[in-house]
């Protein structure tokens, strides 16, 4: 076994010496320190807690004295400002419509009246976001309510994002009471589903915007305008706008004193809901006045079928009657075809919503030969008997003038030139008014101008045309010789009508009325001013020219043949003019007419009628506007218990022979 050997002994190196030859000592072992089984817990010492309460209790005070600065502004300062505020925020203010007045025919049957109604509105702030909790209510609520107000959502949405006040919009005026209820319904329909909803957080959130969406339509008490008889005098009445203003006719032309003063009312509101125990402050509206007319509503029924029936048989443009009562110039019925339904003044043809028988300007025809004649006689330049030798052709001026037939040498009388409606006699007659052509055109003109001609009738009737009648020193060379047999001037159907009550009313002229008078809120009936009176011919004339006019109507010679009427003396006067296109410019087809009142011997009723452009059958006057004269006068005349004189006519002659 090997022997061990001891351990050797490190022998430590000697130290080196330095430069000076001397060794340096070893260096000393560093002293280690004994590691502790364990690290001790270091100890933290706490500041002192005073200078944090010092400033949380200075942050403190700061926002009190804050909270304390504004509430001093809010109920010190500036209390007044913010109780105005408040006040404009709580109170709301809302128009009360006054009740539009009645208008009604002369027995008091309603033509125009006013029945419950609603104007559907909404406050715009219960629409936001904030108070619905969906940031598209207006839409919701526009798609809701567009069917049943038959208005466009669009329309919807932008009164309720952008209204005119921040509080109040109207979405609908003068809604029925019906739509009304459709929304009542569909509110409470949607607060069901709210309710039931409501039983989970989720469902309560939904059923809580749905309910939101429509909470802020309101409603307010207003009145719609009706009509009961539809379009039976339209022309005369005209209507009235969504937004309650009078629109053409007498609606129109009255609408102060019929639309009456609206009231005012400020209530307390919270949630849209009127708060019963605040103060409020009502001024009451003043309704409007009952109109009455002097329309007879079964007249004026009678007239509008009549004038109906024919246009649409003879495809014509339109149509007008008149009727007037000849001694106190009261309008008993003004029917235009074609008409329209003020109900549905949406469905409406725009070119039939006027009164054509007061805004129609063209020229007359021979229904304004009756001026002429009693020009001629009232001058003393003829009499009923005057010979007036009439050839086929008739040269004046620069024109070659004929009758409506070719026919031989006529031998008349004035009154059978009046009968046969001879243009050529009517230019001979009237040229003996003066001693020159100029001198006779200047007392014509005195005559048309007194007869009303290219003058307002006095209705005051908004649009009314007042015709056209120019300066004698005006006419041109034609118009001097077409002017007398009612070519070159122009007029309209009231005019025309009154032109006859005036020959009818022993030649005083009394400006047509169509308003009998008003009864206010109060009960009081005011008559309507007297009309004014002016004296155009003579009694004499008048009653001459009426006799010639039954020779019209009741000679086998005459053009009105088909206007008799078996039991009374009927006078009249056919017209048949070339008519002015009004979209050309130039003439174009024919205007038809007939003019006449009864009794003759006893003048009470005048009916005028006359049919644009007849394009089917006949268009002379006294074949289709002749019947319809018939038909009118026959129910006015039984309709206002007008019995038959008994006396018998006189016959005046229409021709003559050579040499007698």
């Amino acid at each position: 076994m090997p022997s061990q050997e001891p351990p050797r002994r490190r022998v430590p190196k000697p130290a080196r010496s330095g430069n000076d030859g001397r060794s340096r000592p070893a260096p000393r072992p560093a002293a280690r320190r004994p590691r502790p089984a364990s690290r001790a817990p270091r100890r933290i010492r706490l500041g002192s807690p005073r200078p944090r309460l010092r400033l949380v209790s200075l942050g403190l005070t700061l926002v009190m004295l804050a909270f304390v600065v504004r509430l001093l502004q809010v109920q010190a300062v500036d209390a007044s400002a913010y109780a105005a505020k408040a006040e404009k925020s709580r109170y709301l203010s809302h128009t009360i419509a006054a009740e539009r007045g009645e208008i009604t025919d002369r027995s008091g049957i309603a033509l125009a009246t006013s029945v419950d109604a609603y104007d559907i509105t909404a406050d715009p702030s219960m629409f936001t976001a904030d108070f619905t909790k969906v940031p598209d209510a207006p839409e919701q609520a526009a798609a809701l309510l567009a069917p049943i107000l038959g208005a466009e959502s669009a329309d919807i949405v932008k009164k309720l994002r952008t209204p005119d006040s921040p509080r109040y919009t109207v979405l609908a005026r003068r809604q029925t009471p019906q739509v009304w209820n459709q929304i009542k319904d569909l509110k409470r329909v949607l607060a069901e589903k709210a309710s039931k909803a409501s039983r989970t957080a989720k469902g309560k959130a939904a059923g809580t915007a749905a309910v939101s969406v429509l909470s802020g339509v309101l409603q307010e008490a207003s009145s719609k305008r009706v009509y009961p008889n539809g379009d039976l005098a339209a022309g005369i009445l005209g209507y009235v706008t969504a937004a309650g203003r009078g629109a053409g006719g007498v609606e129109s032309m009255l609408d102060k004193r019929l639309a009456g003063e609206d009231g005012k009312v400020t209530y307390a509101q919270s949630g849209g809901r009127r708060v019963p125990t605040a103060s409020s402050h009502e001024t009451p509206a003043v309704p409007g006045s009952d109109i009455e007319l002097t329309i007879d509503r079964d007249i004026q029924w009678a007239a509008q079928q009549a004038i109906s029936d024919q246009v649409k048989e003879s495809r014509a443009d339109r149509g007008y009657v008149v009727v007037q009562n000849t001694r106190t110039g009261e309008v008993l019925a003004m029917a235009n075809a074609p008409g329209f339904d003020p109900n549905d003044v949406s469905a409406a043809n725009a070119a039939a919503m006027g009164n054509a028988a007061l805004q129609d300007v063209y020229e007359p025809g021979s229904t304004s030969k009756v001026m002429s004649m009693a020009a001629v006689l009232e001058e003393k330049a003829a009499t009923p008997a005057t010979h007036v030798v009439v050839p086929n052709r008739l040269h004046r001026g620069d024109r070659l003038f004929k009758d409506d037939i070719d026919h031989p040498t006529w031998n008349l009388t004035l009154n059978g030139v009046l009968a046969k409606s001879s243009n050529i006699g009517t230019i001979l007659a009237t040229g003996q008014l003066g001693r020159t052509q100029p001198e006779a055109n200047k007392v014509l003109h005195s005559y048309l101008s007194k007869f009303g001609i290219g003058r307002p009738t006095g209705l005051g009737y908004p649009g009314e045309t007042q015709g056209i009648l120019a300066q004698p020193q005006d006419w041109s060379t034609s118009q001097q010789y077409t002017i007398p047999f009612g070519q070159g001037l122009s007029l309209n159907a009231m005019q025309a009508a009154s032109v006859y009550s005036t020959i009818a009313n022993g030649g005083v002229r009394i400006e047509p009325t169509l308003i009998r008078g008003a009864r206010g809120p109060d009960g009081r009936f005011t008559p309507a001013p007297a009309p004014k009176k002016t004296r155009v011919v003579s009694d004499e004339t008048a009653r001459t020219v009426a006799t010639m006019l039954e020779s019209v109507v009741g000679n086998e010679e005459g053009t009105g043949t088909k206007a008799a009427i078996p039991g009374y003396r009927v006078a009249g006067k056919t017209g048949t003019a070339n008519r002015v296109d009004p979209k050309l410019g130039v003439y174009k087809g024919y205007t038809a007419s007939f003019a006449g009142f009864a009794p003759a011997d006893d003048p009470q009723i005048t009916v005028y009628c006359a049919i644009q452009n007849p394009t089917k059958g006949s268009y002379f006057g006294g074949q289709i506007c002749g019947p319809i004269y018939k038909k009118v006068m026959e129910f006015a005349l039984k309709t206002l218990q007008v019995e038959p004189t008994g006396s018998k006519p006189a016959r005046l002659p229409v021709t003559f022979k050579p040499g007698e």
